[in-house]
């Protein structure tokens, strides 16, 4: 088995362009070593890496907060499963904060497309007059139930 992946062949891998690899690598999130002739060869386990930016970015995790968490894993070795559960620990609180929003949000949108808005005073996606403008950007009715 090839013990390293041309950045080609990682995009291809991963499913992510080669131009945001590059991006990660000069941002902290992946490791490559260079050939003699200055091309990047990635080993295997940056596979596992990518998933898990990918992953994370899906759930809303910033790629700074990305790049903290994988700091915190062994740069000299893979990361064992011990290691991803301690950095899964990190994010669990705010997973399900996420989990349950999103699970509120699917089970009231069906009502309120349904609705055609005829009950604006129930609605929490309506604001009038901007009440709760102090509390913060977006659609905080529906965030603080």
């Amino acid at each position: 088995m090839q013990e390293s992946l041309t950045i080609g062949q990682l995009a291809a891998r991963s499913g992510v362009a080669s131009s945001a690899l590059r991006y990660y690598e000069q941002i902290g999130l992946l490791r490559a070593d260079r050939t003699s002739g200055n091309q990047r060869r990635y080993a295997r386990s940056e596979l596992r890496r990518v998933a898990f930016i990918r992953i994370s970015q899906q759930v809303g995790i910033s790629l700074d907060e990305i790049r903290e968490a994988l700091e915190s894993l062994p740069a000299a070795r893979t990361p064992t499963p011990e290691d991803w559960t301690q950095l899964s620990k990190l994010w669990r609180n705010r997973l399900d904060e996420k989990i349950t929003l999103l699970t509120r949000l699917r089970d009231d949108l069906d009502g309120c497309i349904g609705c055609g808005c005829l009950s604006l005073r129930r609605c929490t996606l309506s604001n009038p007059g901007d009440q709760v403008a102090d509390e913060g950007p977006g659609a905080r009715l529906a965030v603080r139930r």
